[in-house]
Parts: structure tokens; sequence; C-alpha cells
């Protein structure tokens, strides 16, 4: 899934999440029907013996590798339980998330159905009752151990959909996506420079391209929200880790007026008044602005995982792509996620078998199969990258800030507003049409606003 797509789609869909409230059947206590969850000791793993099986499942992994990969664990499922025949939907993601919220709220659901973990989608179903607390599964089947914890608490949310990263686990992810810095090696050559090992060596070198002529990172922000991927890593260096995660999933308790929150929105400022960023950053759109860096405008792009393959096949060998430097915490943070979770609705007929296909899709040989199909895995990243290229820079660096540091939510976690807000506001940070404390100001409103209602 690229974050281009997610992004855009949750403000929207929002919505979804009370069309589910008012739908008949759904109750805030799990939906009529709805079975409640079992603790660990009541999971039943035997699914041999459930008898002959139609397992539905609903995704949206319908491109090539994904679409592959998906394809691949279901045959192989099927072979481990002959009495379980899987009967998959694929559609895209946007038709997917339009199904999503009627679906849930009526009484022929999947068993399996991915569900966006925004708080406009899986928060809301959460706060409705119509997804299935798996927190009993995850001990069951050692999932916590599997999955690191900065992974999981991007499916995880309190009972009552409040509370987003600490409570009860509502899905499991495949694959991961994170963002880091790209960096052409000539020009860093070019320049007698080397990868920035800490953030004032990154602003050196920011300063050094500029001093050689060349432009020192590439954005196209047209679209406002790429300015989010540059931000978010960019933040890390000024603001801990976890008050991020704290602005970042719409929690309370944090505040986007602090000094080290305007000290990050300054420096993105100064990047954008001095050229850094380029010459009219929000006037060129994202799928512009990365095709002109794999023909050599700038020599750093910060974005996301996703972009590595294409520019690979143009830039070859010179590309290369880190994670960001240690942060304010002394540890690697950075923007970043996971793909769609796995979800088991509440009212699912089948939710023993379908927390076994869950279980055997995100298992330690299934990350494997993930991997010979193209994607990245969520697990085993490093283990499982590929000997040479820049998705073994990308595999690596997924591994370190997931499982050594902290892999921060994307902003737009935060309230169902946010996407709009922070993506105009920091547009605005770019173009020198607000200030820092301004921004700050114009974002602590909005975060404000929805953890004082919630």
């Amino acid at each position: 899934m690229r974050r281009r797509t997610f992004l855009g789609t949750t403000v929207a869909l929002g919505s979804l999440g009370l069309l589910a409230a008012c739908a008949p059947g759904s109750d805030s206590g799990g939906g009529d029907g709805a079975a409640p969850a079992p603790k660990a000791d009541e999971v039943d793993t035997d699914i041999a013996a459930l008898g002959d099986i139609t397992l539905v499942v609903w995704d949206q992994e319908v491109r090539g590798a994904q679409n592959d990969a998906i394809e691949a664990l279901i045959g192989a499922f099927q072979d481990k339980y002959p009495n379980v025949t899987i009967d998959r939907h694929s559609q895209s993601f946007d038709d997917l998330q339009k199904q999503t919220g009627l679906a849930l709220s009526g009484n022929d659901v999947p068993d399996v159905l991915q569900v966006n973990n925004a708080r406009g989608d899986m928060g809301a179903f959460v706060s409705d009752g119509l997804l299935t607390d798996l927190t009993g599964y995850a001990e069951a089947y050692g999932w916590t151990d599997r999955f690191a914890e900065s992974v999981l608490s991007k499916m995880t949310y309190s009972a009552d959909g409040v509370t987003f990263g600490e409570g009860n686990l509502y899905g499991l992810p495949q694959t991961g996506e994170v963002c880091g810095i790209y960096y052409s090696q000539k020009k860093l050559d070019e320049l007698g420079a080397s990868a920035p090992t800490t953030w004032d060596e990154l602003f050196t070198l920011v300063d050094t391209a500029k001093e050689g002529g060349e432009q020192p990172i590439m954005l196209g922000n047209l679209d406002q929200w790429p300015a989010l991927h540059v931000f978010g890593p960019l933040q890390a260096n000024f603001v801990d880790a976890k008050t991020i995660v704290t602005l970042g999933m719409g929690n309370a308790g944090a505040d986007w007026t602090s000094e080290d929150n305007v000290a990050a929105l300054t420096r993105l400022a100064e990047w954008g008044s001095s050229g850094a960023l380029g010459d009219s950053p929000n006037g060129l759109a994202y799928d512009d602005a990365w095709p002109e860096y794999t023909k050599g405008t700038g020599v750093l792009l910060i974005g996301g995982s996703w972009l590595g393959p294409d520019m690979e096949a143009v830039m070859g060998e010179d590309l290369r792509f880190m994670a960001p430097p240690p942060g304010a915490d002394g540890k690697v943070a950075t923007t970043g996620g996971t793909g769609i979770p796995f979800s088991i609705p509440a009212k699912a007929k089948n939710a023993a078998a379908a927390a076994a296909f869950i279980d055997f899709i995100t298992s330690d040989d299934a990350m494997a199969m993930i991997a010979e199909n193209g994607g990245m895995p969520v697990n085993r990243t490093a283990e499982l990258a590929p000997d040479k290229g820049v998705n073994k820079d990308i595999y690596e660096a997924f591994d370190a800030v997931s499982t050594e540091g902290t892999l921060l939510p994307y902003l737009d976690y935060a309230t169902p507003s946010f996407a709009d807000t922070a993506g105009a506001t920091l547009q605005e940070v770019i173009g020198g049409q607000a200030t820092p404390e301004a921004a700050a100001g114009k974002l602590q409103e909005d975060y404000a606003d929805f953890t004082e209602r919630s």
C-alpha cells in the first residue's frame, strides 16, 4: 500500500464509522450476535477438528507482488487445513473502504477483513463494537513475541476507541513501510561528503550541497501530504519519540506549541526559505518530484520506502537509503507504519479459523514468502533483506527502527481532520505564509479540539 494513496482517504472515509454506528444491528457492546472475545486459554487452535469450513476473506492485496504472496499463502493454508476452503474477495483499497462500514454493521460479514487502522476507520469500528478484540488470540499464538511493540501499537485501541496505541489488539499486518533518507552516492562523492550519522551532519550536508550548486533536498508538495514525510523524521530530532507518538495517535497529554515542536517547524521553514527544498516545492507534484530526483535533481530525498524500487530502476547502484540519524532521545525514530492489518469482524461466523488464518499469513514462513514475492515483510526484515540494492538498505532500516528504535505514527493518524490541517499548515510553513509559532497554534487547535472531545 503506497502511503500517497492511503493519505487523503482517511478523512473522507471517516464518516463510515458514523454510518456504522447508526446502522441496524450495531451497538457499543459489540453488535448483535457478536461473541465475546476469548481469553488465551479459551482459544481453539485445533482447526483440523472444526470440520468443513468456508472462510470468507476480504482483502485489497491486488497488486502484483501483493497478490502473488497472498495467493501463495492461501494455497499453503488450504494444504495444511484441507477442511478449510478460502472464499477470497479481493478489491482495490478504495472499493474495500467504501464497503467496510456497512459490511461490519450487517449480518453477513466476512470472517477476515483488512481494516485501515486510522482513527476514522478501525478506531470508529472499535468504538462501535464491530471488531473482535484479538488480545486472547495474540497470547495463544505468541503474536506479542513475534511482533515489535511499536508495530502492534498501530493496531491497538482502548475498548471504547478513544485511546490509540494502548489497550486491545484489533489486527495484524503482513508488511511494513518506513520514511527515511534516499541519497545519491555519486553526488555525495562529488561533494566530498559522507552519509550523515547525526542530524548535525545532515544539516551540514544540506549547507554543503547548497554551496556546491546542488539542490539539497527534493520535495514535491503540491499534494500537501508529502511534507508530512519530511517533517515527521525531522521532528524526531527535536521532540522525544514518546511525545510524537502521543501527538500522532491523537491521545491527550502533549502540546504542539511546545518549544521543541516550534524548533522543528522553524528548521522546516528555514529549509523552505533557503531553497534547500527547491525553488517551488509547493508547486511541484509528488509524482513529478521523485522522477526528477532520478534524473539528477537533488542530493537527498526524504520519503517512503515504497519509492525505492521505482527509483532504483533508473538510478541503479547510485541510489541508497538510510534511516534518519538517532533522534532527541538517542534512538532512531521515524515515521512509518504497516500494510493494512487483517482483522476479524465481531460477528464473524468462523472466528477460530479466522485467527488461525491470520496467524498463518503473518508467520515467520509467511514473511519469507512475502519477501520472495517482492514485498517488505513486517517481521524478520533484516534477515530476509536482498543481498544488495536499495531494498537491502530499506529492509535493514525498517528492522532497525521497528526493533531498536521507534516507528512513529503517520501524523495524519491524530484526528479525522489532521491530514488536511497538517498538510495545509506545513505547506504554509515551507512557503513562508505562516510562522512556525502560528503553524504550531493551528496544529494544536485541531489536536486539542479532538482530544478534549474524546
